[in-house]
């Protein structure tokens, strides 16, 4: 039986169509009351006072929360640094940051209660840009406006730009992005003396639970946190969000609370870093790359957030695929007063690439080489060394790159600006991007895999059902590892108090590092099955086998079912196999950093209007290299997903920002793709050479998809006009100008 490499329907695929599948808004805890949040007007002020004396005594209202109710309590998380308050400290950093929040009855006693808290402010100047908070002399949102800095420097940069015959210089912005999760973050929580329950909206509920033990005093034993159906994450729903909020006005509510936010106050909870991008590329006549150095400013907003880390892998990632004899990069996170800015899916690659990818053109052009062959002359190849010290390039990005070409049509003799005109104001191009990202996180994952007496699996893991499919996966791996149908396979996850540990949902690991502890549990059970049917047989192991659900022995079978009830001795008893996955588990090769290598490809037919500056996408194509597809459709859904995300911000996603005010906090100002701008043919190609480190040669995907898309319809705009854009997004509007000014006409 084999369901390993087939496009299987998913298994949670009827509850979610037909409305059965339960989300966090939906569940009904009995004496659950609600709960709504105060928010700051002023994006950075100083809290003089608040008094809420008014909106306690108003009948229906259960509870308020202040700064001057979190006594016992350490108000401050954070998943790098612990810089952000549950609700308003000592001041306000960003329009928006709760200052308080009303338990009610309902939620119109809740809205008239928060009308009655009295708070005074004192405004403070503000920060907004991130080169200007890094002046001496700056207003401060913390003890610096330095949020975090990493540095990566191999070779000597100088020597390698005196041996270039060319060196470029060039500047790229990159804007703040909302995720748009469709379900919003919701929290439930549930204070008593005896611990915390709470219902949340979490990518990694066991590291949300690890910090509520630690803020509310308690043992990890105490603290559970489940996630039903998550309705989207993409790195917005990563480490904790409202889960201390929700829990701090339950324990002063006496009941527990659902906080479920709106459009608008997701807006205001988390976004993608912006980015300024100077590169600095020396290059010899005939295209082979000597040096790069790079600085990188990326805007973190109020609070860190996963700054730190994001700032890490942009520096990392803007070298892009490709071979560096030497390499000089400082990427800062840096604070300013605006929404803070966390995990989006593949952190900093889409910046990165924009900058990196964009300027690979850049050269291309100026050199006159073809874009296509300037890649491939310096792109890392399967077992090289992609970074100093990090594992061996396991998979082929040329390869990947040739085939995304192909698929578009490519061809480099086209000169840029030079694509016909027939009289309809339309002219067409062709562009490609490529990036490489280090993934998989931390290599930490259990799973357990049951059987019961009938022959039936149920398989525990703490991985988070985000969309992406992985209790489908989960159960493929299972299934296929123990010949059973899928049917028979029930997939339980993100209960702490039930499933194993997990360490995250995201970074592309599940399926690679959960998948094979998955496989491990089932691999265990399997060995159970062998011992006992050895015994049944008076035989060695090494004469059976399994298939479908037997163990077979020569012309001689017997069920997984009877092999139980023997041992157990009736209808009664369970075989159970533990997956346990760590850096030094296999062998440790999953010790060296990362987990496996993510290559994001991407190629783009456009056609621009001259006269309106409007953008048209009749092909696009992502190439995805996935060691082995457990479930291909699930695959290319991902992977198509990840690229409509990309021409999101390519095309027209940007929060705006006016003197610290969100303009456009909701999805009538704020747009996102819809099925209007769909590229015509939306194509994804997938690799599978079973070279991945997890089951069956899998590997994780998902992120690469997002990364290139920038660039690579930037690159064909110019092809097809010869004007080059270093600012994202691409809207009509600032086409349009940038056509004007390379007329002159401005």
């Amino acid at each position: 039986m084999t369901t390993v490499g087939k496009p299987v329907p998913r298994i949670d695929a009827l509850d979610k169509v037909t409305g059965r599948a339960a989300y966090v808004g939906d569940l009904e805890i009995p004496g659950m009351v609600h709960g709504l949040i105060l928010r700051s007007p002023w994006p950075h002020a100083r809290v003089v006072s608040i008094d809420s004396t008014e909106a306690e005594r108003l009948p229906g209202v259960l509870g308020v929360l202040t700064r001057d109710h979190l006594g016992g309590i350490d108000p401050y998380f954070g998943s790098v640094v612990r810089d952000r308050p549950i609700v308003a400290m000592d001041k306000v950093r960003y329009q928006g940051e709760p200052v308080a929040a009303v338990a009610a009855r309902d939620l119109a006693t809740a809205q008239e209660a928060l009308e009655l808290i009295r708070v005074e402010y004192e405004e403070l100047p503000l920060v907004s840009d991130t080169e200007e908070a890094l002046v001496p002399g700056s207003p401060a949102l913390h003890e610096t406006n330095l949020c975090a800095e990493h540095h990566y420097d191999w070779g000597d940069v100088e020597e390698g730009f005196a041996q270039s015959d060319r060196v470029f210089e060039d500047t790229f912005t990159f804007p703040m992005v909302y995720h748009y999760a469709p379900e919003p973050h919701t929290s439930i929580g549930h204070y008593t003396n005896q611990g915390i329950t709470v219902w949340s909206t979490a990518q990694h509920p066991f590291l949300v639970r690890g910090d509520l033990a630690r803020m509310f005093g308690f043992s990890l034993h105490q603290v559970r946190i489940i996630v039903p159906y998550l309705g989207g994450g993409f790195g917005s729903k990563s480490y904790t969000k409202m889960e201390p909020l929700a829990v701090a006005l339950s324990k002063v509510a006496g009941r527990p609370v659902r906080l479920a936010l709106s459009v608008e106050e997701a807006f205001k909870t988390v976004r993608r870093h912006a980015a300024r991008l100077t590169v600095k590329t020396g290059v010899k006549l005939d295209g082979t790359f000597v040096a790069r150095e790079c600085l990188i400013y990326l805007d973190t907003g109020a609070y860190a957030d996963n700054g730190p880390l994001v700032a890490g892998r942009a520096g990392e990632r803007i070298a892009g695929p490709y071979r560096w004899p030497s390499l000089k990069v400082s990427s800062s996170a840096v604070y300013t007063n605006s929404t803070p800015a966390g995990s989006f899916r593949s952190i900093g690659a889409p910046q990165a690439a924009w900058a990196s990818e964009s300027q690979v053109d850049i050269i291309a052009h100026d050199l006159g080489i073809d874009p296509l062959e300037i890649r491939l002359k310096n792109m890392v190849a399967q077992g090289e060394e992609v970074r100093k010290g990090r594992r061996p390039l396991e998979g082929d990005p040329a390869a990947g790159l040739r085939l995304a070409a192909q698929a578009v049509g490519w061809s480099g003799k086209e000169e840029p600006g030079a694509t016909e005109n027939d009289g309809t104001g339309l002219v067409t191009g062709k562009g490609l991007g490529c990036n490489l990202s280090g993934v998989g996180s931390s290599p930490t994952s259990t799973a357990l895999v049951r059987m019961h007496v009938d022959g039936t699996l149920t398989v525990l893991v703490g991985t988070t059902e985000l969309g992406q499919g992985s209790r489908s996966a989960m159960a493929q791996v299972a299934s296929e590892e123990l010949t059973v149908p899928m049917a028979s396979v029930d997939v339980i996850s993100s209960d702490t108090s039930i499933v194993p540990y997990d360490r995250s949902t995201g970074s592309s690991r599940s399926t690679t590092l959960m998948g094979l502890a998955v496989q491990d549990g089932a691999i265990e059970v399997k060995d159970q099955l062998l011992e006992l049917a050895a015994l049944h047989f008076e035989s060695p192991i090494e004469e059976l086998s399994i298939e479908e659900g037997q163990v077979v022995r020569q012309e001689e079978s017997i069920s997984f079912s009877q092999l139980i009830q023997e041992e157990f001795g009736g209808v009664a008893g369970e075989l159970m196999g533990r997956g346990y996955v760590t850096p030094r588990s296999h062998g440790g090769r999953l010790a060296q950093s990362p987990v496996f290598w993510e290559v994001g490809i991407s190629a783009a037919e456009v056609e621009l209007d001259l006269e309106t500056g409007a953008i048209r996408i009749p092909h696009y194509v992502s190439v995805a290299d996935v060691g082995k597809a457990i479930n291909p459709q699930q695959c290319e859904g991902q992977d198509e997903g990840a690229a409509m995300q990309g021409l999101g911000h390519t095309l027209f996603e940007e929060m705006l920002y006016e003197d610290g005010q969100l303009l456009n906090p909701n999805l009538i100002d704020y747009k996102v793709p819809t099925f209007a701008e769909l590229p015509d043919k939306l194509e994804t190609i997938l690799i599978e050479n079973g070279d991945g480190p997890g089951p069956f040669g899998s590997k994780g995907l998902g992120e690469g998809g997002i990364v290139a898309a920038g660039p690579a319809v930037a690159n064909a705009i110019f092809r097809a006009t010869g004007v080059r854009i270093k600012e994202l997004p691409l809207t009509p509007e600032r086409v349009w100008r940038a056509l004007r000014r390379a007329r002159g006409q401005d």
